[in-house]
């Protein structure tokens, strides 16, 4: 496989163990925060010429990177202004290290010392942060969005908590944050993503092996997550080994089975049939001839049509409806081992029997895709968006795929990706049904369940953006082709 990317996000607890074993390796804290410092300088004059700077520093190590960031600017010629949250005095170890190697004038913090600034830099509070902005900071930190000044922050705009991306009181827009080793989860989640502008990642002698000893189980979502595992065609298959999925399809919105389906189809299953009343089914062999079809009216009848076990994987809850019915559909799906994906009507016919939902697919390859709302009603948690996600994983024990900006997939056993690839355009009727049907093709292909819903997401959001405004759900399929050959190139399939 291609060289995809550094993948591993870090929390601040990982991110203080990464930089203790790099000390404990032989790296100093001074190097490091040497080597941070210089590197954000180098960003900064790539990308700008030679202006008025404000450099804002707070108590702590982030504090200490805005000091070696102002010598190095300073050093090349820049007129630099350094304002101090607190005195020098408070500074400690590698902070108060490099303070006293700043040669120029420290100035108390004032929100009135950013007029006249054509550029700031953001250093005084870095990813842990785990409390409120308040008094002289937040004015501040409110001060810096006025000003129009272009922001450069360092490891995350302050006020953006580094583990959830949640805006702590107040925080400022950055055109660029420069993070090191390894991204945050806050990068990623909103509003905090919206916050950071570009990230660039920076390498300051921090040994990759540290990772092993880290061990991070979340990633960004990409193709270095689950290209290893995509079910491409073989020169020896054929549509039966390609898998067959099937569609429960409803009666007043049939048009969300038939994108489900249309989907499934593009991502690559052998067949798809839309199993529905008898009465829906014209409507979905209209548009699509290679549409399989088969009617039932009850659970048992719905049952009965899995009984041929090639039919190895099932979508419910498009256009399906709330009701005991669907229930009893899902239940009659589950006790037959099939892999399952569950979805908008599936998911909510079940919030007052969540336990019932959660012990029959507890054996089987599920993969529930809720929106906020469905997610609230079926597992009623409270928290970050990461945090729930992952703990509704464990609690239902299937892939739960929390969508949104952000979406977030988590697995019962405890890995996690935060998709980033997510266009606004997105947001449109009918999108999620798609993403149901490509999680379902991809499933009955062979795929596991975690991959599966990731390469989907990714997927749907490259298509997304390759195709631009205008985009509605049916557009996706169509762009599935293209995308496929594009992932194809960058995965080196053979």
């Amino acid at each position: 496989m291609s060289d995809l990317g550094k993948l591993e996000l870090l929390t601040v607890d990982q991110m203080y163990a990464a930089d203790a074993a790099a000390v404990a390796s032989g790296v100093t804290g001074e190097a490091l925060m040497e080597a941070a410092g210089l590197k954000v300088a180098i960003e900064i004059r790539a990308r700008w010429a030679s202006r008025p700077v404000a450099v804002l520093c707070g108590p702590g190590n982030n504090g200490g990177d805005g000091f070696v960031v102002a010598r190095h600017l300073a050093g090349a010629g820049w007129p630099v202004s350094l304002y101090l949250l607190g005195g020098r005095e408070a500074l400690i170890g590698d902070a108060a290290l490099h303070a006293g190697r700043w040669t120029g004038d420290i100035h108390p913090l004032s929100p009135d010392a950013l007029d006249g600034s054509e550029l700031i830099v953001d250093a005084l509070f870095g990813a842990g942060l785990a409390r409120p902005l308040e008094g002289l900071a937040l004015e501040t930190v409110n001060r810096i969005s006025e000003t129009g000044a272009p922001c450069v922050a360092i490891d995350v705009p302050s006020g953006v908590n580094g583990d959830t991306g949640m805006v702590l009181g107040a925080a400022a827009r950055a055109e660029l944050t420069v993070t090191f080793f390894r991204r945050k989860p806050g990068h990623l989640l909103m509003p905090g993503r919206e916050r950071a502008g570009s990230v660039v990642v920076a390498d300051i002698g921090i040994p990759e092996t540290v990772l092993e000893e880290i061990a991070p189980d979340l990633r960004s979502n990409n193709p270095g997550v689950w290209g290893d595992s995509f079910p491409w065609p073989s020169a020896g298959g054929h549509k039966y080994t390609r898998g067959h999925g099937v569609i429960v399809g409803g009666m007043s919105m049939g048009g969300a089975a038939r994108l489900g389906s249309l989907a499934a189809r593009r991502s690559g299953a052998g067949l798809v049939t839309v199993a529905a009343s008898p009465e829906a089914l014209g409507d979905y062999i209209a548009d699509q001839p290679g549409l399989l079809t088969l009617p039932f009216r009850t659970a048992k009848e719905f049952g009965e049509i899995l009984d041929d076990e090639r039919k190895n994987g099932v979508l419910i809850g498009p256009g399906s409806g709330v009701s005991r019915s669907t229930q009893d559909v899902v239940l009659s799906a589950a006790r037959r081992g099939r892999s399952l994906v569950l979805d908008a009507d599936a998911l909510t016919s079940f919030q007052t029997e969540t336990d019932a939902l959660f012990t029959a697919i507890a054996d089987v390859p599920c993969v529930l895709t809720p929106h906020e709302g469905e997610f609230s009603r079926l597992f009623r948690m409270t928290g970050d968006k990461l945090t729930r996600a992952r703990r509704a994983a464990e609690v239902s024990g299937s892939v739960v795929l929390l969508k949104g900006a952000d979406t977030v997939i988590a697995s019962p056993d405890g890995r996690a990706a935060i998709n980033e690839n997510a266009p606004p355009t997105l947001a449109t009727a009918g999108a999620g049904d798609v993403l149901a049907g490509t999680i379902l093709g991809l499933l009955v292909q062979g795929m596991p369940a975690f991959e599966a819903a990731c390469a989907a997401v990714w997927l749907n959001g490259d298509v997304a953006t390759s195709f631009g405004y205008g985009l509605i759900a049916e557009d996706l399929p169509a762009g599935f082709p293209a995308a496929l050959s594009k992932l194809h190139e960058m995965l080196k399939v053979n």
